[in-house]
């Protein structure tokens, strides 16, 4: 999974979503085993974010079980089986503060390109 994490991280800065985080939630959520946490610029942005990512999830024959909040922008969440991937627009990733129920969850390590922002 920490593959998956990890490529999910880079697609996601590759095409310029910030603040990217990964929490490790096995034990913590019977929902999934990973969450990911990324900021959009936009509605616009986070549906490309959205798109980007299912189309990449396709080509790597890895399945996803749905997407929610791409009509809207604001929040769109990706279901990736064992990661789930929380695109938010800044305003609404404070105001629902998801990571914060995750707060005892370990962090996955990153790739470095992605907590450098090189890809910003």
């Amino acid at each position: 999974m920490e593959e998956k994490i990890g490529q999910i991280a880079t697609w996601l800065a590759d095409k310029k979503g910030t603040d990217v985080k990964a929490l490790d939630v096995r034990g913590i959520s019977p929902l999934t085993e990973g969450m990911i946490f990324v900021t959009a610029r936009s509605a616009r942005h986070a549906q490309a974010l959205a798109d980007e990512l299912m189309q990449r999830l396709g080509e790597k024959k890895w399945e996803y079980f749905g997407v929610e909040g791409m009509q809207a922008g604001q929040w769109v969440l990706v279901d990736c089986n064992d990661v789930i991937v929380h695109i938010f627009q800044e305003e609404m990733r404070s105001l629902y503060n998801v990571e914060g129920l995750y707060s005892k969850a370990p962090a996955f390590e990153l790739p470095e390109a992605v907590t450098s922002g090189a890809g910003q």
